[in-house]
């Protein structure tokens, strides 16, 4: 049996990741990987690389990837303050993760969501290398905003 991208994606951020985070907890699919620490089921706040149709981003003509965070929560106003939060620590993250993080709306269907993330146009997800790719950009993400996140508000 072939393994699947995200699974492997899966496997190599949980080795990329510092174990002082707490247990890396992944769910994958075919289209994409959410990651999230310690309890079983994952929060509304989390990790995610995802693959999204063209229509999502103007610059892809195939498919784009979406790699980064997101707040998913159900109030809007909540998920603002979330990504406020993040956003008064750029100085802090921007280094480690450069201009393509982008703070904003979510990608799709709901725009009460919101994201700090990047999005790569029509990869080449048959690259062999790309699994590792994902999951060093993953890790990059959660090793940058984590301490903002998980710091007293």
């Amino acid at each position: 049996m072939e393994i699947q991208l995200f699974d492997e994606v899966a496997d190599a951020v949980a080795s990329l990741l510092p174990g002082e985070l707490g247990q890396v907890r992944c769910r994958t699919h075919r289209y994409g990987i959410k990651l999230w620490f310690d309890t079983a089921t994952p929060g509304r706040e989390h990790y995610e690389a995802q693959v999204l149709g063209p229509s999502a981003i103007d610059e892809a003509e195939v498919l784009a990837l979406e790699v980064g965070f997101h707040a998913e929560h159900a109030d809007q106003a909540r998920n603002e303050a979330v990504l406020s939060r993040l956003l008064a620590d750029e100085p802090n993250w921007r280094a480690a993760l450069g201009d393509e993080a982008q703070a904003g709306s979510f990608l799709g269907r709901r725009d009460d969501w919101r994201r700090l993330s990047e999005v790569w146009p029509d990869p080449d997800l048959s690259d062999p290398a790309i699994g590792l790719e994902i999951a060093a950009r993953l890790t990059d993400y959660v090793t940058a905003l984590e301490p903002a996140r998980r710091a007293p508000a």
